[in-house]
């Protein structure tokens, strides 16, 4: 049986063009940070103090500092990519970016889609109210309007808690969720206490207080499934960081408290 020469041209490059893409497929997101020499991270804008857009129109925080720092541990610059609470995962599902780095919280529904690094920082999530309002647990909630944003952890632990009659109130991101509730379109807000902070000092005219805990949820990196070798140098990035004091400082920066015992 004879086969051409261009017929064996053109197999051959078909059979070229599968190995190559077969490599590409296996490149872990760590190879390529190492090839490009770029570190793709996802990072907040709309998420005061971790993540937000200064005077200069460029973001800075917590996070995008974290960003900035770890990008050079890796000998990498830094390619900061804004995201929303909706869509942070969803883009490292789909490798817009190489990791996460936007004030992710750690649960079991998340744990089956990404991987997460050791904490860097801490957060907690409460809910918020005018000082006139008695709301010291969740059941007091009853009746009640309060303001979330939409698959944020603090959406998903207001709902384990909240009575079937709080009227819970979904918006696609925290600018949205803080400026219903100062409009006044609803009575309660569940967010974090430093977003809460920065709302209350901004709108004193308010009386909000902080009224009771909904989780002490410190933040992790997320990462894509199976990157374990990433996720490995990421560890070992943020474990130096905490061990001299950078991470210390960071928070101390930012949030104006001790990052407390992170877990690891």
């Amino acid at each position: 049986m004879q086969v051409s020469r261009r017929g064996f041209s053109i197999g051959f490059a078909v059979i070229l063009s599968v190995f190559v893409a077969a490599q590409a497929s296996g490149q872990t997101a760590l190879d390529g940070i190492v090839r490009s020499k770029v570190a793709r991270i996802a990072i907040p804008t709309d998420f005061p103090p971790y993540g937000f857009v200064g005077s200069d129109m460029q973001p800075q925080g917590l996070d995008i500092d974290m960003a900035r720092l770890i990008a050079g541990k890796l000998g990498a610059t830094v390619e900061l990519i804004p995201v929303t609470t909706a869509n942070r995962i969803p883009y490292l599902q789909t490798r817009k970016a190489d990791f996460v780095i936007s004030t992710l919280g750690k649960n079991p529904d998340r744990e089956k889609v990404i991987d997460f690094t050791v904490a860097y920082s801490p957060f907690f999530i409460g809910v918020f109210a005018p000082k006139a309002m008695e709301l010291k647990a969740p059941e007091a909630l009853a009746g009640k309007s309060i303001a979330v944003t939409r698959g944020s952890v603090d959406d998903s632990e207001l709902t384990k808690v909240a009575p079937p009659t709080a009227e819970i109130r979904r918006f696609e991101d925290n600018n949205a969720t803080i400026s219903a509730f100062v409009a006044g379109q609803t009575q309660a807000v569940a967010t974090s206490a430093q977003v809460a902070a920065a709302m209350i000092t901004k709108n004193p005219q308010l009386g909000a207080e902080y009224k009771f805990l909904l989780k002490d949820s410190p933040n992790f990196i997320g990462v894509g499934k199976g990157e374990d070798a990433l996720r490995a140098k990421l560890n070992e990035i943020i474990l130096a960081a905490k061990a001299d004091g950078t991470l210390e400082a960071l928070s101390r920066k930012w949030l104006g408290r001790s990052t407390g015992k992170l877990p690891e």
